[in-house]
């Protein structure tokens, strides 16, 4: 049966304990900020360029802000839109909002007219807090405003009392929005037992005191729905510049004392070409993860080789901020070919489309439980019915396999197959083999319409070096001798840069329409 559970442990020696350090009866996550600055109080919980904040600043700052959130009519369950970069400024609105038992949101700063007007009219917030200065679509008059300049004022002002209603775990706490490819955003939210079920899947990426380089857009779910794992642990979030260069990286990863960091394969590259680098520059880097994408065997081993860290890989998505994930001791082709085994509390399953478990090897929907999956999609609940059943198993939307060893494959979206000549063509599939090449830095297939065959693969591919590209003829030979032929791309398309989603995912819907022309 292809279904396993996170009951599975690493090996002791790199596995953090499961009761993080922070002590107390914590139930809602205004609760834990408060045990976190007793706790940890003078420790920095953030570093945002030049600005630092302590636990215990951050605790009361917030309490200001929901201070002044509460005189502009926010009320328990009222819903506190964050139109703000990822910063200091987010972090201390967003836990002012949840000290008041309102539900935070955040609108990520890439995000068109059209996508925020159906955010809000969704959500209907009671306020909205937004960086005017910001390249940020406007908001209509009617929802009620509070400015970013307000909002630092309120930081920094004199304390004051405000009423504090009574929050229970089960109360919604926090709205994340899916990317929008397949249709209109939606809102999956979070109670703050699931917040603070999130803290206990964390396993190898967590460790007491950590200093995490992070580069993740603070209204995503990897912020948003994991903040108790930073309060959980004391951990510091140091937050990477944009644009990002890999000279900052560097100099951030030593001046910092960073412990884990993580990257794209392509960054990784680049910040070991950086002059200087090296184990004994980064004696404190533990871990490092891939993000977007699995590294390629030679550059997970080049990492552990040059700077002494493991690169890990991450399985999660907008509706369960924890799924599956690799352990550094994994050899490298496993941490390039799978997504690693189900984290602790989180169950996975491969399933056929009536449901029934697959054996490992055989190809299906993949799926997951466990108390840190979303409680549903905010005000949508038909959406919400077709993505968790009445077990409590939320529908991914992904397809994969087990590997007999327990470890989980990924094949690509439900959404993303193509039909070539009858046999079905997975996408991911093709991209894991196609990254391996020396001369791709990056790729994306996506299928599109053919005359007889039915469709064919478009293959984007972004070179290492733009001016000596790979050939269609090359890539199609590399493919065939690691897959079936009929899984190698008939088409090559030389792209600068892959067109991404406002939650930074590649956007395949828009590749589809490049790939059609």
């Amino acid at each position: 049966m292809a279904s396993t559970t996170g009951n599975e442990q690493a090996p002791a020696a790199m596995t953090p304990a499961l009761v993080p350090p922070l002590r107390g009866d914590a139930a809602v996550l205004g609760e834990a900020l408060a045990a976190a600055a007793r706790q940890f109080g003078e420790r920095e919980a953030y570093v945002d360029g030049a600005d630092r904040i302590t636990f215990g600043a951050w605790h009361g700052q917030a309490d200001a802000v929901a201070a002044e959130l509460a005189a502009r009519g926010v009320r328990h369950g009222d819903v506190v839109a964050l139109m703000l970069p990822s910063g200091i400024d987010f972090a201390v609105a967003y836990a002012a909002a949840l000290r008041l038992g309102a539900v935070a949101t955040g609108l990520g700063t890439r995000l068109g007219v059209q996508e925020t007007t159906g955010i809000l009219d969704q959500c209907r917030p009671t306020l909205v807090i937004r960086d005017a200065g910001a390249d940020l679509p406007l908001v209509r008059s009617r929802f009620p405003l509070m400015s970013r300049e307000e909002l630092v004022a309120a930081r920094h002002g004199a304390p004051r009392s405000f009423r504090r209603e009574q929050v229970a775990p089960d109360d919604p706490a926090v709205i994340t929005w899916t990317s929008g490819t397949t249709g209109a955003p939606k809102g999956a939210w979070y109670d703050h037992r699931g917040l603070a079920a999130a803290a206990v899947t964390s396993g190898v990426m967590s460790a007491p005191f950590d200093r995490r380089l992070f580069a993740t857009p603070f209204a995503h779910a990897g912020y948003l729905a994991k903040v108790w794992d930073q309060l959980a642990w004391g951990i510091a979030l140091v937050i990477s510049p944009v644009p990002w260069k890999a000279a900052d990286m560097a100099d951030l990863l030593e001046r910092e004392r960073v412990t884990v960091a993580a990257g794209a394969p392509t960054q990784w590259a680049k910040l070991l070409e950086e002059p200087g680098i090296e184990r004994r520059a980064l004696p404190r880097l533990r871990l490092g993860v891939s993000a977007t994408a699995p590294a390629p065997p030679e550059l997970v081993e080049r990492v552990n080789r040059v700077l002494g860290t493991p690169l890990v890989v991450r399985y999660a998505m907008t509706e369960s901020p924890s799924i599956s994930g690799t352990d550094p001791e994994d050899p490298p082709e496993v941490q390039f070919r799978t997504v690693g085994r189900p984290q602790t509390g989180v169950e996975a399953e491969v399933v056929d489309d009536d449901g029934h478990p697959l054996a490992p090897g055989t190809v299906g929907h993949v799926r997951v439980r466990g108390a840190c999956v979303m409680r549903g999609y905010w005000r949508d609940p038909e959406r919400t019915a077709e993505a968790l059943d009445e077990e409590g198993w939320l529908r991914t939307g992904d397809l994969g396999t087990f590997t007999p060893e327990g470890h989980l494959v990924l094949t690509g979206r439900s959404t993303d197959v193509y039909l070539r000549g009858g046999y079905n063509i997975y996408p991911l599939e093709v991209e894991s083999v196609l990254g391996e090449h020396p001369r791709i830095a990056q790729v994306a297939v996506v299928g599109t319409p053919a005359p007889v065959i039915g469709e064919i693969g478009v293959a984007f591919v972004v070179p290492q070096d733009a001016a000596d590209p790979p050939s269609l003829e090359e890539l199609r030979a590399w493919t065939r001798r690691r897959l079936a032929d009929y899984k190698a791309p008939d088409r090559l398309e030389i792209v600068d840069a892959l067109p991404l989603t406002p939650m930074l995912k590649v956007d395949r819907t828009a590749l589809r329409g490049l790939a059609a022309l």
